[in-house]
């Protein structure tokens, strides 16, 4: 008898498991206040959901559905300023899938792209202070286990979160919720990294990317190609990716590859579309509640000083830089700087002048490897 029972339930979980309907993945876009969701077809449904709530959300009663027939997209015409979170389920008439990945949207009518925009100034969202104590690992490596490749990738056990500070800078695609609310839970601010201005073939979001859009690859990164700022789309992606970072509980961002002007990106990108990118990103965090860090370009930072939070730097004492990030100093904003040369570990004597010419700038200097995996690291605080 036990054994008809055993081979009952198997065949009955075979079965199920038979009948089990794959979750879609849905992709949103917007124009304006303009929202459009589209969603790969399931094999074997019979119809779609569409559920969503209001951002902030608010508990498990906020959660509203539509019927979507057959159909695979939907769109609708909303309001500035509307957030939501939107998922979609497939089902047939046994059985319904689980949730599809779920994206957060935030409208704004507001111009994409203006030199002349002002600074977001009201809101509230964290303001890390000079001299903060910091950790910045974007890379999976254990300990003495150097990875060099690009696109290798970290996962939650990969983080060490033991180092006694106040934040972390870890990836944004990479780092799971749980990641990042169990180092919020110890105590500490996460600020999540993304690449604003370069395209990665690895990231989960590359498809939304039009040909027209990649330029040069980036010098010591081949697998990466500068964007074309200018383009609308590309500051629809980066706004995702900002949503993205709002939807995992990052505190802030760091965007990085922001000063195409600078570079032979392929693209006739001047100083004031710089200007333009960068404050959208900026602005845009803000509206969302992040805090935003304004990744090395240094000839722009007194155009910028009132739109970042803090400057991220890499190797200003390396080739003689730093004094042009005095100015977030002077207002109350941190200096996270980075400095990658070997001869800062081994020479004792080099390393302790590196660390009293930073703690006299009160900047937040740690020596880490270019691969930022954590396979080596010194704190000058």
């Amino acid at each position: 008898m036990l054994i008809i029972l055993i081979l009952f339930l198997l065949l009955t979980n075979s079965l199920a498991l038979a009948d089990a309907l794959n979750p879609p993945v849905i992709l949103v876009t917007q124009e304006g206040t303009k929202i459009s969701a589209t969603w790969s077809p399931v094999p074997n449904a019979s119809g779609y959901q569409l559920f969503y709530a209001p951002f902030p959300f608010t508990g498990p009663e906020s959660i509203k559905n539509v019927d979507m027939g057959n159909a695979t997209s939907g769109s609708i015409e909303l309001w500035d300023g509307a957030a939501f979170i939107v998922a979609v389920k497939a089902h047939n008439d046994a059985v319904s899938s689980n949730y599809s990945n779920i994206e957060l949207f935030f409208l704004s009518k507001a111009p994409l792209l203006d030199p002349d925009a002002p600074a977001v100034t009201t809101g509230n969202w964290y303001k890390p202070p000079v001299a903060i104590t910091w950790q910045w690992q974007l890379k999976a490596a254990k300990k003495g286990a150097m990875k060099n490749a690009m696109n290798d990738t970290t996962e939650d056990n990969d983080i060490d979160m033991n180092y006694p500070v106040q934040l972390y800078d870890i990836d944004l695609f990479n780092s799971s919720p749980s990641l990042i609310n169990t180092l919020k839970a110890s105590g500490k601010k996460v600020i999540c990294y993304f690449s604003a201005g370069s395209y990665e073939d690895f990231r989960a979001d590359k498809d939304k990317f039009q040909p027209a859009e990649l330029g040069n690859p980036l010098d010591d990164w081949p697998d990466e190609r500068w964007l074309d700022i200018r383009s609308h789309n590309v500051a629809e992606i980066m706004i995702s990716r900002l949503n993205l970072a709002l939807l995992k509980g990052c505190d802030g961002v760091e965007p990085d590859n922001i000063d195409a002007y600078q570079n032979n990106s392929g693209f006739d990108i001047s100083a004031r579309d710089q200007l333009a990118f960068n404050k959208l990103i900026a602005n845009e965090a803000h509206k969302r509640g992040l805090s935003v860090g304004l990744k090395n370009d240094l000839d722009q930072i007194p155009d910028l000083i009132n739109y970042f939070d803090f400057s991220i730097n890499e190797q200003c004492h390396e080739f003689h830089e730093c004094d042009a990030l005095i100015n977030f100093i002077a207002n109350g904003k941190p200096v996270l700087n980075a400095e990658y040369q070997q001869s800062y570990m081994d020479n004792p004597a080099e390393r302790q002048a590196l660390c009293d010419i930073s703690k006299g700038a009160q900047f937040s200097t740690l020596i880490l490897p270019a691969a930022l995996d954590d396979s080596r690291r010194f704190s000058c605080f």
